[in-house]
């Protein structure tokens, strides 16, 4: 199992990122994939999950905390085994290292390294 995450970076507050996780050695389309993150001094967190593909057909759906409804998009391309996480009017709270995994997980205690994103002016 390999994750890569990339896409993060510094931006102002209100600014936005795209995030994207590469995902190789499991089938991609059977699995449902999140996106975590973790601040400095907290426990990490999730933020978003989408559904895999067959879960979708039954009705499964996309899920988002609280604190990020409405600004956050998941989203997932399966030809590309990739999932993305679009981030809109960002905050200085959204500040984290964000990571990616699939659920369930494919390999006990496997994270990739995470992207950082710095939301400051």
């Amino acid at each position: 199992v390999q994750l890569v995450e990339s896409g993060g970076g510094l931006v102002q507050p209100g600014g936005s990122l795209r995030l994207s996780c590469a995902a190789t050695g499991f089938t991609f389309t059977n699995y449902a994939m999140r996106w975590y993150r973790q601040a400095p001094g907290k426990r990490r967190e999730l933020v978003a999950s989408i559904p895999s593909t067959l879960s979708s057909a039954y009705g499964s759906s996309i899920y988002y905390v609280d604190s990020v409804k409405g600004r956050f998009v998941i989203s997932r391309d399966n030809g590309k085994n990739t999932v993305y996480l679009q981030m809109n009017s960002l905050t200085p709270e959204d500040t984290a290292l964000y990571y990616c995994n699939a659920f369930p997980v494919p390999q006990p205690d496997y994270w990739g390294q995470g992207t950082q994103v710095t939301v400051s002016s």
